[in-house]
């Protein structure tokens, strides 16, 4: 018996040695919430941004070219015309007297015309038989050349008062949608006054005028060589669809107080949302880029090495990838090289995680279910995005 106390003393003190040797267990660490997205492969548009004005492309202010009392105005300001349509009707009662006095006159001296010239004829033939002198018959010549002469001037004055009584009937020359009235029914116009009667402009189609740095002006030659290029817009007070029109003018010179290139794009504008002088967002699609890797601008970091974003790995860890990024479309980013098409990157709560560090998505709830996939968050607040796992 007192040879087998030593035998377990010695084994408890081999346990306790053991026991004092090792170290405790490190605590795990907290998980990271984040929100991800996953990187998609998708055509993006190469596109210039810049504010436009929407213009009309026609503009006339109606003027009258007769002076006289205006009677009747034959429609109400702001109301759509059409062209050829009577818009105001001045009297025309003096320049119907003025007509017909010009036509009176042509009638005289059409008459007096035919007699001299009869006398020419007959003078012309006592002449050559020395019945009347040579200068009788220049006499009578000269007189049938004056009134045939009279009889032109009288053709035109005709054509002058003609024109004139025409003009008491004001009509529209386009198409399109009045302003302001300046004038009423019984006022004296004048004949082209410094102030028009109305405005009218065209408002379909229409046009919008924007301006783009000049250094983009032989990207735009080089792609509307071959095809019309887009323009889209949105009214800066409009959150729903965009409208889209065709490139139709660049200007023929470089605005060198700016620096910039004046180019117009027409829209249809069937619907009257364009109206002018309003301003709008303009995006000129040059080309369209096909599968290229987009994920949301929010995700990208930068370094002293560079841009990165962090990844997600199947068991949920996250890890650095430098990445290339390339041009802005909308809220995404376009990235050249480092990622591929269905990889998950975090987009929201990346300044918690380092290396190696395990996440939580935010909105998911349990395991992650096989595959590397994710949803992308929606704007403004917290994803339901799905995991991978």
């Amino acid at each position: 018996m007192n040879l087998r106390r030593p035998s377990l003393s010695f084994a408890a003190f081999l346990a306790l040695a053991a026991t004092a040797c090792s170290k405790p267990p490190r605590p795990e660490r907290p998980r990271v919430s984040v929100t991800v997205a996953e990187a998609r492969l998708r055509s993006v548009p190469l596109e210039l941004s810049a504010i436009g004005t929407v213009t009309p492309i026609q503009s006339v202010a109606v003027r009258s070219q007769v002076g006289g009392l205006l009677l009747t105005v034959g429609f109400e300001e702001g109301q759509d015309v059409a062209s050829g349509q009577v818009l105001f009707q001045i009297d025309a009662r003096p320049y119907q007297a003025s007509l017909d006095q010009a036509v009176a006159g042509l009638a005289r001296d059409l008459v007096q015309l035919a007699n001299a010239r009869q006398q020419v004829v007959r003078y012309e033939e006592l002449a050559r038989t020395q019945m009347a002198s040579r200068e009788q018959y220049d006499q009578f010549r000269t007189n049938a050349d004056a009134l045939a002469a009279a009889v032109t001037a009288d053709s035109a004055a005709v054509q002058t008062a003609r024109l004139n009584l025409e003009y008491c009937t004001v009509r529209a020359r386009i198409s399109g949608r009045t302003g302001g009235l300046l004038v009423r029914e019984g006022n004296l116009v004048q004949a082209n006054g410094a102030s028009p009667l109305v405005v009218i402009n065209q408002l379909h189609p229409i046009a919008v005028s924007f301006a783009v740095p000049q250094q983009y002006l032989d990207d735009i030659q080089r792609f509307s060589r071959s095809r019309r290029l887009d323009a889209v817009i949105r009214p800066q007070d409009d959150t729903t669809r965009a409208m889209t029109g065709r490139l139709t003018f660049i200007n023929n010179q470089v605005d060198t107080t700016t620096g910039t290139i004046t180019l117009k794009a027409t829209f249809p504008n069937a619907d009257n949302r364009l109206w002018p002088g309003e301003f709008v967002a303009v995006k000129l699609v040059l080309d369209v880029q096909a599968d290229v890797v987009t994920i949301p601008a929010q995700a990208v970091m930068t370094g002293q090495a560079g841009s990165f974003v962090y990844v997600l790995n199947a068991d949920r860890s996250a890890r650095t990838q430098a990445v290339a990024v390339g041009r802005a479309v909308d809220d995404d980013v376009v990235i050249d090289s480092g990622l591929v098409a269905r990889q998950v990157v975090v987009t929201d709560g990346q300044m918690r995680l380092v290396p190696g560090a395990k996440v939580d998505i935010k909105g998911e709830g349990g395991p992650p279910a096989g595959g590397a996939r994710a949803g992308r968050r929606p704007a403004g607040g917290d994803s339901s995005a799905v995991a991978p796992g």
